[in-house]
């Protein structure tokens, strides 16, 4: 693949995980966790780390405080062969952090959004952009001052000539503040889960949701979790099962490594059924270690993780 296949533009943080409590805290006391993992968090980092990992030629676009996670999650994504040239320090700024209590397959986050609350439109790389095939937006609530600029956002990246693909995430605020009429003609790829996209069109039902979506999105990859996921572009729907694997950790992160495996083969061509097989053994392959990014290490323990997953089947 090209060196520059992809910039995902987004939000930075580090992830402290917690896991092994034995309740959910309550205030005015203590509980313990019996272990913790402090590892690159941040929906848009651990997609871009991870589809680095898997081979695209991948850049980064967010902002970080002049502090020690700033340093950290610079070096993570460095070290996992993301360019960093448009990552910006701000000196008034803090990197964000989420402390994650992880409670097997579900989970409770805190986040501090520090710096990501400042990145803004003019922090994209425009006179660069068409140097790359695909811009990639996660996360979209907890960007402020990007969240008002979105249509134009992605506008302008078409006018630019690269594809694009947006994962909202969940709304902390819950008033699900998206125009989504206005702003997903412009989308190619959109990459809801299932509660997502419940919340956002107010449906009892996933089908209900994308009767509502379906008219205004190009492409829509949904995540069903343990159900596997489901692919809609104009008259064609694709379903495929998710897969079993011998090992789960947690599921912090899975969605992202959905976005990385589905995005990497949608950037090289492949049908809709094979994005959506590779999203879903991406998202599967991450939940065998803590974190996002864990479980994608050098690409050849990488390829045999995958390929033991491959061989486990589907549920």
């Amino acid at each position: 693949m090209a060196a520059k296949d992809i910039l995902v533009v987004g939000e930075l943080n580090v992830d402290l995980i917690m896991s092994g409590m034995p309740s959910v805290p309550e205030i005015g006391k203590e509980i313990l966790a019996h272990d913790m993992t402090l590892t690159l968090g941040s929906s848009s980092a651990i997609m871009a780390s991870n589809i680095a990992a898997l081979g695209a030629g991948t850049s980064f676009c967010g902002k970080l405080g002049s502090d020690y996670f700033g340093d950290y999650i610079l070096g993570e994504l460095q070290g996992r062969g993301v360019d960093t040239t448009w990552i910006t320090r701000s000196p008034d700024h803090k990197t964000g952090a989420t402390v994650v209590m992880n409670y097997d397959q579900d989970r409770a986050n805190v986040t501090f959004c520090g710096a990501m609350e400042a990145l803004g439109l003019e922090d994209i790389p425009w006179d660069n952009l068409h140097e790359f095939r695909h811009l990639h937006l996660s996360n979209f609530f907890i960007q402020k001052k990007l969240r008002n600029d979105i249509v134009e956002l992605f506008k302008k990246a078409k006018s630019c000539g690269v594809t694009t693909s947006l994962d909202l995430q969940w709304d902390p605020a819950g008033t699900w503040e998206f125009d989504h009429q206005a702003c997903l003609p412009y989308v190619d790829i959109f990459l809801p889960n299932e509660a997502e996209l419940l919340a956002l069109t107010g449906s009892h039902n996933a089908e209900e949701a994308l009767r509502q979506i379906m008219p205004y999105a190009n492409t829509i990859a949904l995540k069903l979790g343990e159900k596997g996921s489901i692919g809609i572009s104009g008259d064609q729907r694709t379903e495929v099962p998710a897969f079993k694997t011998a090992q789960f950790v947690d599921a912090i992160g899975a969605g992202d490594s959905f976005n990385a495996g589905f995005i990497h083969q949608y950037l090289k061509g492949a049908t809709m059924a094979d994005c959506l097989k590779h999203g879903n053994l991406a998202g599967a392959l991450n939940t065998t270690a803590a974190g996002g990014t864990r479980a994608f290490t050098d690409r050849a323990t990488l390829e045999e993780r995958m390929q033991a997953i491959l061989k486990n089947g589907s549920k």
